[in-house]
């Protein structure tokens, strides 16, 4: 991927979830449209964890799974979340690892810091700190962090192998790596992959599972694995469909249900997981 190519991606994305931290904020709208919140779900979440949360947490809760609950956090755990968005991630996991630990929201999108800050203030939690910056590149020190998580996000990025990396080095020895992500099962045409809107929706610039793996290892991961939580079939890419024809100008030669045909059992949710040598 050229640089030119990395570029429109990066400002695609934050354009993409810059509209969602402002949607959050406005009490009449019920989400971003066009975005995969819609089709992979924010649900995932126990009562006695969002009730303790501000409602725009909750309402730029963009995920597809729920990290927090994979990563099995410890009492002093030093945690990073990658691509934080709204901060519901950070926030729960904050109170978790208690005033002796610490969470790290990293987002690179201006107006979704301002939302997490927000919600940070409004759930009290003290314990946590929202930096700016790309997940390619993270602003921490090396063996800085017990945990890094992330919910939906390291398939936005257009270079993989940097992100893995960088969470590799963050990590102290024996640090865990506990992610919820968009897989594929099999690859797409070049034809989709090039769709912009698909990219932003999670789908386009998503890993297939076993190149996810090769790339855990060869950063250094131990016991790399990718467990399936949800494979996507027809009915459920229905419901992004009805977005596409809102959310993308596609070309005349591209038909829409051929695409809604090629992702239909290519697309699934995954627990990413992998460890550090300790």
């Amino acid at each position: 991927m050229t640089t030119s190519e990395s570029d429109q991606i990066h400002a695609a994305v934050r354009d993409r979830y810059a509209d969602a931290a402002r949607a959050a904020t406005d009490a009449s709208s019920s989400g971003p449209s066009g975005t995969a919140s819609g089709l992979f779900g924010r649900t995932l979440y126990d009562d006695s964890d969002t009730e303790v949360l501000p409602a725009d947490a909750l309402t730029a809760s963009l995920g597809c799974g729920n990290p927090t609950m994979l990563a099995d956090l410890q009492p002093g755990d030093v945690v990073l979340d990658l691509g934080s968005g709204g901060g519901i991630d950070v926030l729960l996991s904050a109170r978790r690892v208690g005033p002796t630990g610490k969470a790290y929201g990293l987002d690179m999108t201006p107006e979704m810091l301002d939302l997490a800050r927000k919600n940070q203030v409004e759930a009290g939690v003290t314990n946590a700190e929202f930096l700016r910056g790309t997940i390619e590149d993270i602003p921490l020190p090396d063996r800085s962090v017990d945990v890094v998580i992330s919910n939906c996000v390291v398939n936005l990025s257009p270079d993989k192998d940097a992100v893995v990396r960088e969470a590799y080095r963050v990590l102290k020895p024996g640090g865990r790596l506990a992610i919820s992500d968009i897989v594929l099962r099999r690859p797409l045409s070049e034809r989709t992959r090039g769709l912009i809107g698909l990219w932003t929706g999670c789908v386009a610039g998503a890993m297939v599972d076993a190149d996810y793996q090769a790339t855990l290892q060869a950063a250094g991961f131990e016991n790399a694995s990718i467990t399936p939580t949800r494979v996507y079939e027809e009915e459920d890419v229905a419901a992004l469909a009805a977005e596409l024809s809102v959310d993308l100008d596609l070309p005349e030669d591209i038909d829409r249900h051929e695409i809604m045909a090629e992702l239909a059992g290519s697309v699934m949710s995954a627990f990413v997981r992998g460890q550090k040598a300790g």
